[in-house]
């Protein structure tokens, strides 16, 4: 049982790449629906094209927002693979956030030590080519960095307000600073003149998304008090190995156990939808899913009743 649970886990599972889908009624009443991708957590190498080639697929659902929680590199030539993944979302509005694994590569480490409790920093971590994978996502693809920033969009019609966090599994998350950017994006002049951001015309009642990759309780706590409608995180794997009926063993932070992976809901003096990614990959270093097969969440957003 444990060779055939183990020929699973490493050889099958982890290549069973699969769409969850949600619906979320949290928009007004009339609105049209937006169809909401959320990617993480791809710890791309360049000889994963099967996984390229899946996620390079889900441009054929025609998102109308893409939310990337980090994590998107797993080798020093994963930026190879990103592009080839990434290439049909050109031109889809979305918003990206950094994981530890956009600034440094994995390291060879006993995977066990995963299950002992949150990750460590590693001494002698490779750093990677941050600035050409940010480059990509905003040159190229035309996403927006909201590491530690803020940003409006209109979608369908809808003006969407997004602020997000660096990796707070890292602290680089700068909850501090995220107020003031908030009330710029609320009291400012939203007119980009089309260039992608929020103009007068849009709704005057902004939906408004949190993005972190860590999902860190404090993190949460401080998204829900700045008003957001819903929130997506990554970095889990959803646990990565996972007892059936049971569920996951560590989430890596210190969120319940129970949400390390799906739909779910946060309260911090109100409650609101949480949408954490199980994730597209996992380290190569510990190339196994158990129980938890790689995802990308589709969420369909709709009015609430």
């Amino acid at each position: 049982m444990g060779a055939a649970a183990s020929i699973w886990g490493i050889g099958i599972e982890r290549q069973l790449f699969t769409l969850r889908r949600s619906t979320v009624p949290i928009l007004e009443p009339g609105s049209d629906p937006i169809r909401v991708l959320h990617l993480s957590d791809a710890h791309m190498a360049p000889w994963q094209r099967h996984k390229q080639a899946w996620i390079a697929s889900l441009a054929s659902l025609r998102p109308d927002l893409i939310v990337n929680t980090g994590d998107n590199l797993g080798h020093v030539d994963g930026l190879r693979g990103i592009r080839a993944a990434f290439a049909g979302f050109r031109g889809v509005p979305g918003v990206f956030v950094h994981g530890s694994n956009d600034h440094t590569a994995p390291s060879p480490r006993n995977p066990f030590l995963y299950f002992m409790g949150p990750s460590k920093k590693h001494p002698t971590a490779e750093p990677l080519d941050t600035d050409a994978l940010d480059t990509f996502m905003t040159t190229t693809l035309g996403w927006h960095d909201v590491n530690n920033a803020a940003t409006s969009l209109v979608v369908r019609g809808h003006r969407i307000d997004l602020f997000g966090v660096s990796d707070a599994h890292r602290h680089w998350d700068r909850l501090d600073v995220l107020p003031g950017l908030v009330d710029e994006l609320r009291q400012g002049d939203t007119d980009t003149d089309g260039d992608g951001h929020a103009d007068e015309q849009a709704d005057r009642q902004p939906l408004t998304i949190g993005v972190t990759h860590a999902p860190y309780r404090r993190v949460l706590d401080a998204f829900t008090g700045l008003g957001a409608d819903v929130i997506f995180a990554g970095h889990t794997h959803g646990g990565q190995i996972r007892i059936p009926g049971f569920g996951a063993i560590v989430a890596n932070c210190d969120l319940p156990l129970k949400q390390a992976r799906g739909l779910s809901s946060w309260t911090h003096g109100r409650t609101i939808p949480l949408n954490v990614s199980a994730g597209l990959g996992q380290s190569i270093y510990a190339p196994v899913r158990f129980s938890c097969p790689p995802e990308a969440s589709l969420l369909t957003l709709v009015p609430r009743t």
